[in-house]
């Protein structure tokens, strides 16, 4: 690192992107303790030297209300102890889809999640969170972040295959499955999703005559119940293409949903590193190196502007 200090990357909890990152940013790996204690609350103990010296906190805020006093605690601690700095690593990001008030009384959590987690951070890097209504993270987080687009990943993934058509399904998804498109040279069509609940969704596709006989290849950011990408498996068995894949940056699953997927006829599913998950095919790490370490180059001025 061009700073002179040296860097500690600790985990919350064990993660598949913390050994590549550790290794290509030249960074120690933190050794930290942590159980319950009978009755819920949290015991940490961290047992690694931090004092002068950088530290990255790699913590995917998947179940979130699990993880957040345990990384409040980690993080104050560590500023404790005298580290240079603290960023914190969430390759996903939760409490972003309540970006506004759809019923009256209802609590702004990405607002209010957003400023709680930033009194207790120096920076932030994450991968494509869910940036719906607000248009980037400083509208919400008070320290610097920096976001990375995991459509390259997936982009290199898809890269030397033939015959593949890629599937997105809505109009939301278009700009993103037309970059990854764009990246790796398949065709692609955009379907139109109707969302009646969390569960209740439908999906009609384009006609797709044209494209019998290639590999349909779904391509979502996120995939959390999975309903989606079934309703959009059930639009493609009725247009006549039976062999389907899914690849997607989040993979979430909540209620067995990647076993459902399969028993449903799904023949692949590949997702990102950014959660642990049997699926994990595509690494982020090389995509991940350059914002830390521009974040790190920010922290002695920035610093210095704070105090």
């Amino acid at each position: 690192m061009s700073l002179g200090r040296a860097l500690v990357l600790f985990s919350l909890t064990p993660h598949p992107l913390h050994t590549p990152l550790a290794q290509q940013l030249g960074a120690e790996s933190g050794r930290l303790e942590r159980r319950d204690f009978p009755d819920g609350e949290s015991y940490l103990r961290i047992n690694s030297e931090v004092a002068g010296k950088d530290v990255l906190v790699l913590v995917d805020l998947v179940h979130p209300n699990d993880k957040y006093l345990p990384l409040i605690f980690l993080l104050d601690t560590l500023r404790e102890f005298g580290a240079a700095s603290v960023g914190v690593l969430a390759p996903y990001l939760s409490y972003m889809r309540q970006d506004i008030r759809f019923n009256q009384g209802e609590a702004l959590t990405s607002k209010i999640f957003a400023g709680a987690l930033s009194r207790h951070m120096d920076y932030l890097v994450t991968v494509d969170p869910h940036l719906h209504r607000y248009h980037s993270l400083d509208q919400i987080y008070s320290v610097p972040s920096q976001v990375v687009q995991g459509a390259p990943a997936l982009a290199q993934w898809l890269k030397g295959r033939d015959n593949l058509l890629l599937v997105g399904p809505d109009a939301e998804s278009e700009q993103w499955v037309a970059g990854i498109a764009g990246l790796c040279g398949h065709p692609y069509v955009i379907g139109e999703k109707q969302r009646n609940g969390d569960r209740d969704v439908q999906i009609q596709l384009p006609d797709l005559s044209a494209y019998a006989g290639r590999t349909a290849v779904m391509i979502d950011d996120v995939i959390s119940s999975g309903q989606t990408i079934l309703q959009c498996m059930q639009a493609l068995n009725k247009a006549g293409i039976a062999q389907q894949e899914c690849a997607a940056v989040h993979g979430i699953f909540a209620e067995s949903a990647a076993q459902m997927l399969l028993e449903a006829g799904l023949q692949a599913l590949a997702t990102s590193n950014s959660i642990a998950h049997f699926s994990n095919a595509i690494d982020l790490s090389p995509l991940l190196v350059a914002p830390i370490q521009q974040c790190l180059q920010l922290m002695p001025a920035q610093k210095a502007v704070n105090n």
